[in-house]
This record gives structure tokens, C-alpha cells and sequence, in this order.
């Protein structure tokens, strides 16, 4: 029996591998796949670290306005005015009916109310309950002030306690991004506004 050895035409060895050229080809070709792969991520975290502010804001809107719609529907008389967790005075008759607070009735009884304000140290709208010593956090980061008003059907504020009138909701959400947090000036911010009315079901 005879055994021949195989050969490449070209006259080169039989044994195989990847010559220096090869190998850095591929190298080359390996750390251009992975750059795409690390740059989509990055570009993916990015985008992630942008929409949520947003996401943040659009919970805590809706978390509000879902619940303050209700108890406005129901309610058998609204006020409008200033308050905090411990008291409310209401807008004075003649003046624009627009504040920071609003008081709901669900009946006729006015030592039965919710009171929903607008924290100006922790920018927090709040929720309490008549005889509560404790309070709920409605939205978080709310920046504007006159949050509630009283207003007709073509937006013009009202100056009186109108019977069938509209309760107007405004809230302004200013949010850091690149972590979520507060900070002082001279850093990025999203501007969010939300704006809605309100009216109740049943009119006297």
C-alpha cells in the first residue's frame, strides 16, 4: 500500500490554520460588532433615562386626576380657595376663583369634606380627609401654584360660586432627568403640563 501526502497546488503545506492577516481581519471585524452592540445599549439606556421623568409625571397626573374627578362628580358642593392640612379659606365672592386648594362635599354637611392642596415646601398635591391627621400624596413635583378654578363653559374665570360651573385642574410638573431628583439651578429639567375640567354630575 502506498500512502501519498496531499498537497496545495500552490506548492504550501498540508496542515491548516489562519495566517496573521486572517486573524486580524477577523479581530477588526469582531470589535466592529461589538462597538454596534455597546452603542445600541448605550443609545437604549438613554432614551430609557428620557422617557422616564415622563412616565413618572404621567403616573402621578393620573393617579390625581382619576380619583379628584370622581369625588368632584359626586360632590354636592365645591369650594375653592388656599388651604394646607389643617385649615382652608375659601376665595372671597368678587375675586378670580382660582387657588391652590379646593374642598369637597359629598353632601350637604360641611364638617364632611376632602380637601385636596398644593404643598409649597415639598411642591406635593395632597389629599386629606376631614378629621385626618395624616395625608396622601397625590402628584409629586407640581411647580404651579393656582392649581384649581372656577371657570364657564368657554374658560372664562368666574368671581362667584356659580352653580353649574367648571372646575378647572392645572398641574405643571418640572422633573430632573439623569436620575430623577432634586437639585439646585444650572441642571436639565422636563417641563410637563397637564389640563383638565371637571364637572359635577348633578346640579342643584
Amino acid at each position: 500500500m502506498k500512502i501519498h501526502s496531499a498537497k496545495y497546488e500552490t506548492g504550501g503545506p498540508s496542515g491548516g490554520g489562519f495566517t496573521l492577516v486572517e486573524i486580524m481581519v477577523s479581530m477588526g471585524i469582531f470589535l466592529f460588532v461589538l462597538s454596534g452592540i455597546i452603542t445600541s445599549y448605550m443609545y437604549g439606556l438613554r432614551m430609557y433615562e428620557i422617557a422616564k421623568p415622563k412616565l413618572s409625571a404621567s403616573d402621578d397626573a393620573r393617579e390625581a386626576i382619576s380619583k379628584l374627578v370622581d369625588e368632584v362628580r359626586n360632590a354636592k358642593l365645591v369650594r375653592i380657595g388656599t388651604g394646607d392640612l389643617n385649615s382652608f379659606t375659601e376665595i372671597p365672592v368678587n375675586a378670580p376663583q382660582v387657588g391652590s386648594a379646593i374642598q369637597i362635599y359629598a353632601t350637604t354637611d360641611t364638617n364632611s369634606f376632602v380637601r385636596y392642596f398644593w404643598d409649597s415646601s415639598q411642591l406635593k398635591l395632597k389629599r386629606v380627609q376631614s378629621g385626618a391627621v395624616t395625608f396622601s400624596v397625590m402628584a409629586m413635583a407640581v411647580t404651579n401654584q393656582q392649581v384649581f378654578s372656577s371657570e364657564d363653559f368657554s374658560g372664562m374665570i368666574h368671581t362667584n360660586n356659580m352653580n353649574n360651573r367648571v372646575i378647572g385642574l392645572t398641574l405643571q410638573f418640572n422633573q430632573i432627568q439623569y436620575p430623577v431628583m432634586p437639585v439646585g439651578p444650572g441642571n436639565y429639567y422636563d417641563f410637563y403640563q397637564l389640563r383638565t375640567k371637571i364637572t359635577r354630575r348633578v346640579l342643584f
